[in-house]
C-alpha cells in the first residue's frame, strides 16, 4: 500500500512546501493539494515548488475539475512540470464541488467529464488528441507520463471510473461503503473489457494519531460535512434508498446547507449534524495499531493507496508516527498496483 498526505494550500505557501518536504521524509509517497482557486493559494504554482525542493513524491490535485480550468491548460500544466521534475505529477479529478459551487456553479455532466479526462491524458503523455473538431498536441512534449484519477460516489460516476479512470479516488474510510464502491468500479471495468487489476484505489479520510477521542473527533467531523455535499447530490438525484449504501445517505437527514468559507477546516461550525460515529466511521483515528488494522482491512479489501487528510492540530506527529510505525507495517510484498 501507498501513503499520501492531502494539504490545503493556505497561505503562507512556504508552510505547505514545508509539510510537503516533512511527508517525503516520512516515507509518503504522494503529496496531494485541495483545488478551489478562491478559497485557498493557487495549487499549481505551490506543486512546482514542491516537486523543486523534493526529490521523489509524486504530486498533484485532490481533486480539479472541467469547469473552472480548461482542459488544456491542465494538461499543459502537468506535461510542463513533468518536463521539469522528471514524471511525478499525477491528476485526481471529479465533476467539481467547492471550485464550482463557491461562484454558484454547477458541477459538469459525465459526458464532460469523460471527455476532459480524455483530453487531459493524452495530452499529458505527450499524444495527440481530437479536441472541438481539430487534432491537437504539445510539440514541444516529449515521453511525459500521467495517470489521471476520478473522484466519485454515485453510481454513474462509479461506472465512469471503471471504464475510463487510471485511479478511483473515494473520500471516506468506511470499510462497508469502501467495500461496495469498489465492487462497483471493478465491474464496471470489467464489463468494457478492461483488467480490474490494473486500476488503482485510493481511499482517502482525515487521519489523527492520539488518545482523546472527543478531541480527535471534533477536529476532524468537518469531513463528514463535506462528504454530506456529495452525498446531497446523490440522494436528490436518487432519493435516500437504493442507489448506494444507506449507511453513506442516512446521516445526512439533520443537514441544512453548507459554508464554503469553513470548507475543510477542523474550526467548521456548522457541521453538529454529524454524529461521532460517521466521524469514526469516515475517519482513520486512534493510536498507531488503530490506524494498523483500519489500513489492514482496507488493503484487504483492494485499497491500494491510502491519504491522509491533515487539516487539523497535528499534522507533524500523526506524520512522524506514520514514518516510524504505521507505513513500515504496511509495507510488504504484496503491496499492489499504485
Amino acid at each position: 500500500m501507498d501513503f499520501g498526505v492531502v494539504l490545503q494550500t493556505n497561505p503562507p505557501a512556504a508552510r505547505t512546501v514545508q509539510l510537503a518536504k516533512l511527508a517525503e521524509a516520512h516515507g509518503f509517497s504522494h503529496v496531494w493539494t485541495f483545488d478551489s482557486h478562491l478559497l485557498w493559494q493557487e495549487p499549481y504554482v505551490i506543486h512546482s515548488a514542491i516537486l523543486a525542493e523534493t526529490n521523489r513524491v509524486t504530486v498533484g490535485p485532490f481533486v480539479t475539475n472541467p469547469a473552472t480550468r480548461d482542459w488544456t491548460v491542465t494538461a499543459s500544466v502537468f506535461a510542463t512540470l513533468n518536463e521539469m521534475y522528471g514524471n511525478r505529477t499525477i491528476c485526481g479529478i471529479g465533476r467539481g464541488d467547492s471550485a464550482v459551487r463557491v461562484t454558484n456553479g454547477k458541477p459538469v455532466t459525465m459526458r464532460e467529464l469523460r471527455e476532459s479526462i480524455h483530453v487531459i491524458r493524452e495530452l499529458g503523455n505527450s499524444r495527440p488528441v481530437e479536441y472541438n473538431g481539430a487534432t491537437i498536441r504539445f510539440p514541444w512534449s516529449r515521453g511525459s507520463a500521467l495517470d489521471v484519477w476520478v473522484a466519485a460516489y454515485g453510481p454513474l460516476a462509479l461506472k465512469l471510473t471503471g471504464e475510463v479512470g487510471d485511479g478511483f479516488i473515494l473520500q471516506l474510510a468506511d470499510l462497508d461503503i469502501a467495500s461496495w464502491m469498489i465492487k462497483t468500479v471493478r465491474d464496471a471495468a470489467a464489463n468494457v473489457g478492461r483488467d480490474p487489476d490494473t486500476i488503482a484505489f485510493c481511499v482517502a479520510a482525515p487521519m489523527y494519531i492520539g488518545e482523546d477521542r472527543e478531541h480527535m473527533r471534533d477536529q476532524c467531523r468537518w469531513f463528514g460535512g463535506m462528504v454530506g455535499n456529495h452525498v446531497a447530490d446523490i440522494v436528490a438525484k436518487y432519493g435516500h434508498h437504493g442507489a448506494v449504501p444507506d449507511a453513506l445517505t442516512d446521516y445526512i437527514a439533520g443537514r441544512q446547507g453548507y459554508d464554503y468559507n469553513t470548507h475543510g477546516k477542523a474550526d467548521n461550525d456548522h457541521v453538529d449534524f454529524v454524529p461521532d460515529e460517521i466521524v469514526e466511521r469516515f475517519c482513520i483515528l486512534g493510536t498507531a495499531d488503530e490506524h494498523i488494522a483500519k489500513l489492514e482491512a482496507l488493503r484487504a479489501i483492494g485499497v491500494t493507496q491510502f491519504a491522509g487528510y491533515l487539516q487539523h492540530d497535528n499534522k507533524e506527529e500523526t506524520m512522524r508516527v506514520y514514518g516510524e510505525t504505521v507505513i513500515p507495517a504496511l509495507q510488504s510484498p504484496l503491496t499492489a498496483k499504485s
